[in-house]
C-alpha cells in the first residue's frame, strides 16, 4: 500500500488538486502504479470515498460531489467512484476489494473514527495494495493511535472527551492539519496550540503543515513535502519549508540509558522529528522519564553483548518502520558492534566494519596520523617481543608507556621507567602482551579537541578542554579529577584537529581527539607549545563533559548533534562564553571542607552537582561539582576548595 496524508488536497477556494510541492504529480504517479499493480489491463481507477459523517446524508453527498469535481478538474479519469457511509456500509468488504484508490474524507475525527471501527475497516485494509489517501480527519484516523484534538465548542472543556483513539494502523504519524487555519484557534477559552497541543505533546510527537503539504508513505519510507513543523515535549520547531522534502528518519540508539546524559541525544532527535528506536538491556520501567518520552519504541534485550539478539532487535525495527537510517551508541564500548550492525543493515551514515580498526586500534591510528602529517609519539607493538621493545627504548629513552592496542581511557596503561621494569612487565603479561603497544613518553599538557562534523567533514561545533593531570595518573594513583573547558578553541589546536578529522575521513560524527601540548622542544615532534596527536575517539567525551560544553558555550550540544543527524547542519546557536570547571571527590578520601560548604561557597557558580556512575568513577571520581566562571584565574581556587584533603 502507498499512503498519502494531507490536510486538504486543494488550496483554499480551489476546486482542483493543488500542484504545490508536487502533490498532483505524486497522486497521478502513485495512482497509475496502483492500477497497474492491481489491474494491468485497465487505465483508470475504481475509487472509494470513506465518509467522516456517515449518518449525515446531505453533508456526505456534498463531499461526494465536491471531491468528484476536484478529481475531474485535476485531469484524473476514474472508472467509478463510490461514497461509503452508513447507507451502504453492509457492502464494505466488496467495496474495499474493488477499490484501487481509497480516500478517507475530512470532517469530525471522533465521528469518522467510530464509523471505521464499527465497520472493521482496519482489518479489511490488511493486504490492500492500492493507493490510500487521507484528508484532514481521514489522515488523522490513519494513525495506529489517533490524536483527536478538540475542535468543536465544548470539547476542550469536557473532561470526558477522548483525545486518544484506536485508528487504522496505517502509520505511526500523528498530524495536525490546516496549520494556517488553526494556528491561532481558541476553544473554550483555551489556545489550541499553547494550551492544548503543546501540553499533550509530552511523550508524543505531532506534525503540522498547511494545506498544500503532504506526507508520502511508500516502500517503508516516509517523506514530508512542503512547509512543516514538529511539536514535541511542549515545543514546536520547523523541520521543512516550501518545495523541500523532509525524510522521516529511523535512528536506532544503542544503550541510550548509559551514560545517563545520553537520553539528551534521544530528546534532540525526537525534537527533530526522528523516529528514535532504543535498544538496551534495562527494563523499560527503569529508563528515565526523559528517555521514555523521547523513544518512539524500545526493545529490551537480555544481553547487549549478544550480537544475534541485538541484530534481531534492529531487524524488528526495520520490519516495522522501514529502512534504518542511523545506528549509533556514541559509546566507545559499542563502536565495533555499531559498525557491524551498520554493515549488516547497509546503513551508510557511519563507520562500518571495514574501517573500525582505524579508530579502535592505536597501532592503526598511527597510519592515518602519518597520512595527515600529524606528529605523534613513536610506537612499537609489544607483539614484536621483548628484544625489539628494548631496542625501541634505546631510541626513545625511558619512561615508556604500555597500553592496550584496542582500549579506551587509561585502563590497563602502564608507565615503565627502566629495562628491569620492562622485563618484569613482559613476565607479568606473558599471556596477553601481544594485545599492547609501547610508546615513547611525551611530557606536556593534555588537551582535547571536541567537535561535531557534518557529512562534508566541516565542523559545526568545536570545543577545547584542558586536563592538567593525565587520566593515567588519576586512575593509577587514585587522584581527584580536575579539568576545565575553555571559552574558545586555540587556533593552532583547531587547525590540527580539523586536519586529523580529514586524515581519518571522519564525517557526520561527534569526535573527541586528544593531543599533548609540548612543554619543551622535542626533535621530530615540534616546538614547545605545538600539539602532538595522542588518540582519536569517535564519540563524545565521557562523563558530564558534554554538559560542561553546554554550560561553557551557552548552547545545547545534544541538539546540535541531533540537528547534524536530521538536517546535516547546525540550528542551535551559542550565547555568552564561560570557563567551565570540573572537580570531583572520591568516596575513599576525606576532605577539608564539607559538601555543604562547597555548595554554600559556590552557590552562584555551580551548574551541576551529581554522582558519577560507578562504571566511570575510576577516571572521573564519585561526587562531581561543575561550575562556570568568567575568568580563568577563578578555576584553580575552585579546585583547591573542593579537593583539598583533610
Amino acid at each position: 500500500m502507498t499512503l498519502i496524508l494531507t490536510g486538504s488536497p486543494t488550496r483554499y477556494g480551489e476546486d482542483r488538486f493543488t500542484e504545490d510541492n508536487g502533490f498532483l504529480a505524486t497522486v497521478k504517479a502513485e495512482l497509475a502504479a496502483a492500477v497497474s499493480r492491481r489491474h494491468p489491463s485497465s487505465a483508470h481507477a475504481m475509487t472509494l470515498l470513506v465518509s467522516a459523517a456517515p449518518d449525515d446524508e446531505k453533508f456526505t453527498d456534498s463531499v461526494m460531489e465536491g471531491m468528484s469535481r476536484c478529481i475531474r478538474n485535476s485531469g484524473i479519469r476514474l472508472s467509478g467512484i463510490t461514497m461509503l457511509d452508513r447507507r451502504n456500509s453492509s457492502q464494505v468488504q466488496a467495496l474495499v476489494q474493488q477499490a484501487d484508490w481509497i480516500i478517507l474524507c475530512g470532517g469530525h475525527v471522533p465521528t469518522q473514527n467510530k464509523f471505521i471501527n464499527d465497520i472493521g475497516l482496519k482489518d479489511l485494509l490488511k493486504g490492500f495494495d492500492g493507493l490510500a489517501m487521507g484528508c484532514s480527519a481521514g489522515s488523522m484516523n490513519c494513525a495506529d493511535v489517533v490524536y483527536s484534538h478538540p475542535e468543536m465548542p465544548g470539547e476542550a472543556a469536557d473532561p470526558s472527551y477522548r483525545r486518544w483513539l484506536r485508528g487504522l494502523g496505517l502509520t505511526q504519524i500523528q498530524i495536525i492539519p490546516h496549520y494556517y487555519q488553526v494556528r491561532g484557534m481558541k476553544l473554550d477559552g483555551r489556545r489550541l496550540f499553547e494550551d492544548v497541543l503543546f501540553l499533550d505533546s509530552w511523550r508524543h510527537t505531532f506534525y503540522t503543515f498547511p494545506d498544500g503539504g503532504y506526507i508520502l508513505c511508500k516502500d517503508g519510507r516516509q517523506t514530508l513535502h512542503g512547509t512543516a513543523w514538529v511539536i514535541s515535549n511542549g515545543a514546536m520547531r520547523q523541520i521543512s519549508s516550501e518545495n523541500k522534502v523532509y525524510t522521516f528518519m529511523n535512528a536506532v540508539f544503542i544503550s541510550p540509558h548509559f551514560p545517563q546524559t545520553y537520553s539528551h541525544f534521544c530528546a534532540g532527535l525526537k525534537a527533530d522529528g526522528v523516529n528514535v528506536l532504543g535498544i538496551a538491556d534495562a527494563p523499560y520501567g527503569e529508563l528515565s522519564q526523559e528517555l521514555r518520552s523521547s523513544l518512539t519504541e524500545y526493545y529490551q534485550v537480555r544481553n547487549l553483548e549478544d550480537y544475534d539478539e541485538v541484530y534481531r532487535a534492529v531487524a524488528w525495527f526495520a520490519h516495522k518502520y522501514g529502512r534504518i537510517d542511523w545506528i549509533e551508541s556514541n559509546n566507545e564500548y559499542w563502536l565495533e558492534q555499531d559498525a557491524r550492525l551498520r554493515t549488516d543493515f547497509n546503513v551508510c551514515s557511519g563507520i562500518k566494519s571495514d574501517r573500525i580498526s582505524s579508530i579502535k586500534e592505536k597501532s592503526e591510528m598511527k597510519k592515518f596520523y602519518a597520512a595527515g602529517n600529524i606528529p605523534t609519539a613513536r610506537q612499537i607493538k609489544a607483539a614484536e617481543g621483548l628484544k625489539a621493545v628494548l631496542a625501541f627504548t634505546k631510541k626513545t629513552g625511558y619512561p615508556i608507556i604500555a597500553k592496550p592496542d584496542n582500549g579506551v581511557g587509561a585502563s590497563g596503561t602502564f608507565k615503565l621507567n627502566s629495562d628491569k621494569e620492562l622485563k618484569s612487565w613482559f613476565e607479568d603479561h606473558a599471556n596477553n602482551y601481544e594485545a599492547f603497544v609501547v610508546e615513547e613518553f611525551i611530557t606536556g599538557l593534555l588537551v582535547s579537541y571536541d567537535a561535531i562534523f557534518n557529512s562534508m567533514m566541516e565542523p559545526i561545533f568545536e570545543n577545547n578542554s584542558v586536563f592538567p593531570t593525565p587520566i593515567m595518573n588519576i586512575v593509577n594513583e587514585n587522584l581527584d579529577s580536575c579539568y576545565w573547558t575553555n571559552k574558545t578553541v586555540p587556533s593552532k589546536l583547531a587547525a590540527i584537529g580539523r586536519r586529523t578529522v580529514k586524515a581519518f575521513g571522519i564525517k557526520s560524527r561527534f569526535v573527541h581527539l586528544e593531543f599533548f601540548q609540548l612543554d619543551r622542544d622535542r626533535e621530530g615532534l615540534g616546538k614547545k607549545g605545538d600539539y602532538v596527536g595522542l588518540e582519536v575517539n569517535m564519540r563524545p567525551p565521557g562523563g558530564f563533559t558534554p554538559d560542561m560544553m553546554n554550560f561553557a558555550h551557552s548552547t545545547d550540544v545534544f541538539q546540535i548533534w541531533a540537528d547534524m543527524v536530521a538536517f546535516d547542519e547546525r540550528r542551535k546557536q551559542e550565547g555568552e562564553q564561560f570557563y567551565c570547571a570540573y572537580a570531583s571527590r572520591r568516596d575513599s578520601h576525606r576532605y577539608k571542607r564539607s559538601h555543604q560548604e562547597v555548595l554554600a561557597r559556590y552557590a552562584a557558580d555551580l551548574c551541576m552537582c551529581d554522582r558519577m556512575p560507578d562504571a566511570l568513577a575510576d577516571a572521573l571520581g564519585n561526587q562531581v561539582y561543575i561550575a562556570r566562571f568568567r575568568t580563568q584565574k577563578e578555576i584553580e581556587p575552585f579546585f583547591r576548595f573542593v579537593c583539598e584533603q583533610a
